[in-house]
């Protein structure tokens, strides 16, 4: 059976502001679908388990006092759209997809969010600091860290949604680099985890090292 809004905020515990703002994204997902290839067609079926609360599980992992992250990869804005609604303050979106960029920009906008939208490669975004990074089926983990490493001060915390190969990514990861890994089960894929990675730091020299 399909997530319902309202299942939703009893899960999530969110208020009606911040489900009102989730709930005017889903729809102007739905509208956009029908003429840009936003997310997997069959998602829709079950938009509110598949994408609102699949990127909402991330919110309560964020480090305490979380007030900056960057979404890497973001494509259609899961989860750095959701997480802005959620009361995150300064969120980052790195998209090179334009159409996709375009659509986030409409959605912060009907939903009222503060989203910083980036239309390019996330190689090519000038280094910054945040308090999270977080990605959602962008790149295997060890390129994920290369990709987050110039944006992670000292305390920065990695956040990403992972499948069936986690354990295999986490392996190839450890050849490259040290990091304290916590995992926690996926709200929404009995075969998902989100891995929560602190402390990281190359094994070797680093071109952008802190």
């Amino acid at each position: 059976m399909p997530l319902t809004p309202e299942a939703f905020a009893a899960e999530t515990g969110v208020s009606r502001e911040t489900l009102a703002r989730l709930e005017r994204l889903t729809e102007l997902l739905v509208k956009w679908q029908r003429a840009i290839n936003l997310v997997a067609a069959n998602t829709l079926q079950d938009v509110w388990r598949r994408h609102i609360l699949d990127s909402a599980q991330l919110y309560p992992l964020l480090p305490p006092g979380t007030r900056s992250l960057i979404d890497i990869g973001s494509g259609a804005g899961f989860p750095g759209l959701v997480l802005a609604a959620m009361g995150v303050g300064e969120v980052h979106s790195v998209e090179s997809d334009q159409r996709k960029c375009a659509f986030q920009r409409e959605a912060a906008r009907v939903a009222g969010l503060s989203v910083t939208i980036h239309a390019q490669r996330v190689e090519t975004l000038p280094k910054m600091q945040v308090d999270a990074i977080v990605s959602r089926a962008c790149a295997d983990l060890p390129q994920l860290l290369e990709y987050s490493f110039p944006f992670m001060a000292l305390s920065s915390h990695c956040l990403f949604l992972k499948g069936q190969q986690v354990e295999r990514e986490l392996t190839e990861a450890g050849k490259g680099w040290k990091m304290q890994t916590e995992r926690f089960p996926s709200r929404t894929d009995p075969t998902g985890t989100v891995l929560r990675l602190s402390h990281v730091e190359p094994l070797r020299p680093h071109r952008d090292e802190r």
